[in-house]
């Protein structure tokens, strides 16, 4: 079987439970350490899907590998390589095909409720009964849905959670955390927290994220068994 490429934009933004899903069912994947200044493939005709992990950085900055990102998610598109997002990899997705990129109205930091919206595409990826889940958030900007695609997942913070089109599924939040990496970020990003904790309703203090984070992970996890689940049934051969 071909490997999954997990894309990585950050140190602190690895592919964390991603990886642990993969690994436990002996698919294959390989990191491209794009922090790290690995070069982008050509396209995607090598892997079996492509997976973009987060990253405090902005597709609209001008970083010379995001041109290039979005035409390797533009040519998995069209070759039917499954292709899965994670809060930036959800937005590089939304602007490789064709939709805004923009600020949010607030930032979502924290763990917060995410809605399963009532569409058979929900059901199709989420399964039947699930109807809201608690996930894990940090971002500042939101994507607008491509045509052709459908929102299956919103908040109160953020009306576009996630979307999908045919085998590919782009997130705003994070299903992918771990406890060290939530406490990684809690760290990296600390003056960032400490500004608008208190004074937004949508940014959590780490004390916050950490209360019940054992339990809250566990059943992250269970909801993101089911999106992985689906995803890794459409891979390329």
């Amino acid at each position: 079987m071909k490997p999954v490429a997990i894309f990585r934009h950050a140190p602190v933004e690895g592919p964390a439970y991603f990886a642990t899903y993969l690994e436990n069912r002996n698919i294959p994947f390989e990191v491209i350490g794009i922090d790290v200044g690995a070069s982008v493939p050509a396209n995607a005709a090598g892997y079996a899907g492509l997976c973009f992990m987060g990253g405090p950085m902005s597709v609209n900055d001008s970083l010379p590998w995001i041109p290039q990102v979005l035409a390797l998610i533009r040519d998995a598109v069209a070759r039917d390589v499954p292709v899965i997002g994670h809060c930036l990899g959800g937005q590089l997705m939304a602007r490789a095909l064709g939709a805004a990129v923009t600020r949010n109205a607030v930032k979502e930091i924290g763990w917060g409720q995410v809605e399963v919206l009532d569409h058979p595409h929900a059901r199709h990826w989420l399964g039947d009964g699930l109807r809201n889940f608690l996930s894990y958030h940090w971002h500042g900007e939101t994507f607008a849905i491509p045509a052709g695609a459908t929102r299956i997942m919103s908040s109160a913070w953020c009306a576009n959670q996630a979307f999908v089109m045919g085998r590919h599924f782009a997130m705003q939040c994070h299903v992918e955390m771990t406890a060290s990496m939530i406490r990684a970020w809690c760290r990296e990003w600390a003056a960032e927290v400490e500004l608008l904790a208190g004074r937004l309703e949508s940014v959590q203090t780490p004390a916050e994220m950490e209360d019940g984070i054992a339990a809250k992970l566990r059943a992250l996890n269970a909801v993101a068994d089911r999106i992985y689940g689906r995803w890794v049934s459409g891979l390329a051969a």
